[in-house]
């Protein structure tokens, strides 16, 4: 953490009140410009307390673990995700090949990254090309109020190396132990359509990723090797580009602004487990599948997500709709 940085409030064992108070602090003393933010930095903005970092090791929290180290409700008691590991974590670079070499099959995890605090509720995490994928990409999280964190993504392929025809990179979320570990979205089986639809599944790897009612691209793998989130498909479909979780007394809308490329991923313990709550903590996941990657183009999406009281379905489908008609 540079100098001159509020600490951050799920690691360094202070309360949020007091956290608070020098963040508030802190802004009246000094201007928010551009700058290196070390491994991480904390934002706020509305109800919403979030931790943005890159793959560095800090405190209790673990290697590897980009993206958002912790995101609070100021009306919660605890991170919306796993405190040692993170959520929207770029996690996979998908070509189809090199699955079996742990190293590549996590590249962005291991790859250099770098942060950048942008303001006090922007950050933007940058990894230069990747060793084995030769992407580069940039991803931008912004919190507002009241409750919203967006992340905008883009990605640079600099060689060719999608000898099946396709790029797809996955990011994880790892939930910190939610009582309902199930991810619900508008969808269902074939016949049905934009019928409110649960997915949990019951293990890792089966039945794991759902996709669109009209995604019909299929990404091919060399024989055997092995089993992965994105390779287990479930038969249910979704129709509008959200889901959503519950958390605590908290609802985690998760929105896109396209479904083309848009793949939701689940897994009922890809977090570990939560031995104090004899549970485990699901992955609640997703995908951005490029179909004919062009070199030296910019590929990319928009995300946003809502942290929220619960709140009754017809105000989660307000919630994307106004984002949608807003953009």
């Amino acid at each position: 953490m540079s100098p001159g940085h509020p600490p951050n409030p799920f690691h360094a064992g202070v309360s949020r009140r007091q956290f608070l108070g020098a963040t508030a602090a802190a802004a009246l003393t000094s201007s928010v410009r551009a700058e290196s933010a070390g491994t991480h930095c904390s934002l706020r903005a509305g109800d919403l307390t979030a931790v943005i970092g890159d793959n560095a090791a800090h405190g209790q929290h673990r290697a590897g673990y980009n993206g958002v180290w912790g995101l609070q409700h100021a009306k919660g008691t605890r991170s919306l995700f796993v405190p040692t590991i993170a959520g929207l974590n770029l996690e996979h670079i998908v070509t189809g090949e090199h699955l079996e070499d742990s190293k590549t099959f996590f590249e962005p995890r291991n790859a250099p990254m770098t942060l950048t605090r942008l303001s006090d509720t922007a950050a933007e995490l940058h990894q230069p090309p990747t060793p084995a994928f030769h992407v580069e990409s940039w991803t931008r999280f912004t919190l507002a109020a009241p409750h919203y964190l967006d992340m905008d993504f883009r990605c640079r392929a600099h060689r060719d190396v999608f000898s099946r025809g396709y790029l797809s990179l996955f990011w994880a979320s790892y939930m910190n132990a939610p009582e309902d570990k199930s991810m619900y979205f508008l969808g269902g089986l074939d016949p049905q359509k934009e019928m409110w639809t649960q997915l949990g599944t019951q293990w890792h790897n089966d039945q794991s990723t759902v996709r669109h009612r009209d995604d019909t691209f299929e990404m091919t793998f060399p024989e055997g090797g092995r089993d992965t989130l994105f390779k287990s498909f479930s038969l249910l479909r979704y129709d509008l580009p959200f889901f959503y979780g519950h958390f605590d007394d908290l609802v985690w809308i998760v929105m896109f602004d396209r479904a083309e490329g848009i793949r939701f991923t689940h897994s009922p313990s890809g977090g570990g487990a939560d031995v104090e709550r004899k549970t485990t903590n699901p992955a609640w996941d997703f995908q951005f599948l490029v179909p004919k990657p062009e070199v030296q183009k910019d590929h990319g999406f928009k995300v946003r997500t809502v942290l929220r009281s619960k709140c009754s379905r017809e105000e989660i489908f307000a919630e994307f709709s106004k984002w949608k008609e807003g953009r």
